[in-house]
């Protein structure tokens, strides 16, 4: 008798040889089936997920609040899956200048970390490493391991005590093959006083999205201004024209 955790997909092989791909509704896999995700060919809105990290002594000291989408290229055409936080088992650590954040699906299917560091006064995400092994996207195509890795970089830097927030898509080319986009985003390391977020830090995408509008109309109503006090003074001029001397 096979059975598979609810909406989780399995492949494998049963009792005669026969390959098994499967979702159903019972409650334990069978020895041998091994979770696998599932590419889309279109994509859809990330569940949000809230993952916390804490101290052995139970204080929260990472908070992450994000949808995780990953995007493979297969042959040049772009495949979603979009990571379900009520499948990921969170770990890591906290120290005082390193902290590690990791997000994993059953059976290592997928994984997602984050590696932060604190110098002086300021905090931020100094790599991204992930990885996902889904279901071949095509019949008769080979099963692929599917690694990406983004290092010394300075991603989603804020000062000490505060949270970094983006609503504005993250992406980040982790390979030539593997893409990570994470929206909406807030993220916190090393200090979450009562084990809520800090004051927030914009991101630049955020902040042009808020701000641009603004310059742009305050310049449209410059430039009328210009245009009117422009129309004003030409048409004084013409009328100063025809008086008598």
């Amino acid at each position: 008798m096979v059975s598979f955790l609810p909406g989780c997909y399995y492949s494998g092989l049963s009792s005669d040889g026969s390959s098994i791909q499967a979702a159903s509704d019972s409650d334990q896999p069978s020895e041998g089936l091994i979770y696998r995700p599932v590419l889309q060919p279109s994509e859809a809105v990330p569940v949000i997920g809230a993952y916390t990290m804490k101290t052995p002594a139970g204080k929260p000291c990472l908070k992450a609040t994000m949808g995780v989408e990953y995007i493979v290229i297969e042959k040049k055409k772009p495949w979603y899956f979009d990571l379900d936080p009520t499948r990921v088992t969170t770990s890591g650590y906290c120290g005082k200048e390193a902290a590690v954040l990791s997000l994993t699906l059953p059976d290592n299917a997928a994984s997602l970390q984050f590696t932060f560091k604190k110098e002086g006064n300021v905090s931020y995400v100094t790599g991204l490493t992930a990885h996902i092994s889904p279901l071949p996207v095509c019949k008769g195509c080979a099963s692929k391991i599917y690694p990406g890795v983004v290092a010394n970089d300075k991603l989603f830097k804020a000062n000490y005590g505060r949270s970094f927030k983006c609503n504005s898509q993250s992406e980040f080319v982790m390979a030539a093959e593997l893409r990570i986009k994470l929206v909406p985003l807030q993220i916190q390391a090393f200090t979450l006083p009562k084990g809520e977020y800090g004051q927030e830090v914009e991101c630049w995408a955020d902040f042009n999205k808020r701000v641009i509008p603004i310059i742009i109309g305050a310049a449209v109503v410059g430039l009328i201004l210009i245009a009117v006090l422009t129309f004003l003074v030409i048409k004084d001029r013409r009328r100063q024209g025809y008086e008598r001397i």
